[in-house]
């Protein structure tokens, strides 16, 4: 059960890493720009091998059309006893397949294959006896072929032709020696390619720690929900000093510009004794500082991942409503003592009241309770101020 989840989650490209996913993009990518490189550049060898073989029959054809004692030996009685030992020296030679001399009319004086001498060439003759000299693709006696037709001329008359070609097969197997060489050129290219994605993966695999793109983006969204969401403020510093990142609360408390991220803070015009705050090397914990209008608690703890410092991180409290309420606090509770001694002396002098009643000295009692009522009036008077 547990190797068919295995199977299945390697199996589905869309659990794949991020880095998975890009080396089997960029492999993809390259095994199909690697073959259509490969194939194109078969497309231009053999199109060169076709103009290459043009070319040489072409320059043999010349040759023999413009060599004097060809136009002489098609004067003579037996033209052909002359001209196919000639024309075979010059096949040889030149490495082509076939040196046909013929009449105007097309009979052949030679031929490779002897048998075929006085029969008609296969071909058009048309635009050499019209006195240009041509190329063309052809299956005569000895296949497709690929050939020159060029006039023989003498005196200014065209008394012969001469065609000279070169069989596909020939053509092919010269292409085909190339074949195992542009393959190699390709695999080589293909595996350094490969090698380079692979190691671009590895460092993609670093930098992403192996998630997906549904964890990274799942991991974003969050931490951009949370980082938000959180009353205190919060920065996070490089080991440079320059802000990377802050969140709404951490921009109201200092104060920033829209442009902070990227800045280093001795840039961003704080106040000296936040700015030292932030600066110094240090761990910090329920720091206070003076800010421009307001009192700050600072707290401050280095950021490492896998033991190397990455900078640091600083969170900010707004302390400078709690110090108006413990203000306010202290002043209620300083009116809370004085109200409890002002009770114990009340009580005190309630019995002093008591006491000269008792002894039959009204007066001096009634004279007494009226001082202490304008007393207590006043500091009632003071209190609810």
């Amino acid at each position: 059960m547990r190797s068919g989840l295995i199977s299945g989650h390697l199996l589905d490209p869309r659990r794949w890493s991020l880095a998975r996913q890009v080396l089997a993009l960029l492999t993809s990518a390259m095994v199909l720009v690697v073959g259509a490189a490969v194939v194109a550049a078969y497309l231009q060898a053999r199109a060169s091998a076709h103009k290459e073989a043009r070319n040489d029959v072409m320059s043999a054809a010349l040759i023999v059309a413009t060599t004097p004692a060809v136009a002489e030996a098609l004067a003579e009685a037996d033209p052909a006893a002359t001209l196919q030992p000639y024309a075979e020296r010059v096949r040889k030679v030149t490495g082509t397949d076939f040196v046909v001399i013929m009449s105007p009319g097309g009979v052949r004086y030679s031929h490779p294959d002897p048998r075929q001498i006085g029969g008609r060439f296969l071909g058009h003759t048309e635009d050499a006896l019209n006195g240009t000299a041509f190329t063309e693709t052809y299956t005569g006696t000895l296949g497709p072929s690929v050939r020159a037709v060029a006039p023989i001329r003498r005196g200014g008359t065209i008394v012969g032709l001469v065609a000279v070609g070169i069989t596909w097969d020939v053509v092919g197997r010269g292409l085909a020696q190339q074949i195992p060489a542009l393959i190699l050129a390709g695999l080589v290219t293909l595996a350094a390619s490969a090698i380079g994605a692979w190691l671009l993966s590895r460092r993609l695999r670093r930098l992403t720690h192996g998630l997906g793109p549904e964890e990274l983006s799942r991991l974003y969204e969050f931490y951009d929900a949370v980082l938000h969401a959180v009353r205190e403020g919060l920065l996070l510093l490089d080991r440079e000093g320059r802000l990377r990142l802050v969140n709404d609360e951490g921009r109201r408390l200092l104060g920033l510009p829209d442009d902070a991220v990227g800045r280093s803070v001795r840039e961003l015009a704080l106040p000296a004794d936040v700015l030292d705050a932030l600066l110094e090397d240090r761990q910090r914990v329920d720091d206070v500082r003076l800010g421009d209008d307001r009192v700050l608690v600072v707290n401050r703890m280095p950021a490492r991942w896998q033991g190397r410092e990455l900078g640091s991180v600083v969170t900010l409290r707004d302390h400078t409503d709690l110090l108006a309420l413990s203000g306010e606090l202290d002043s209620v509770r300083g009116f809370a003592e004085s109200l409890r001694s002002q009770a114990h002396e009340a009580a005190n002098r309630l019995h002093t009241v008591i006491t000269l009643i008792e002894l039959g000295q009204t007066e001096r009692a009634l004279e007494f309770a009226t001082e202490e009522l304008r007393e207590a009036q006043s500091l009632t008077d003071q209190l609810t101020e």
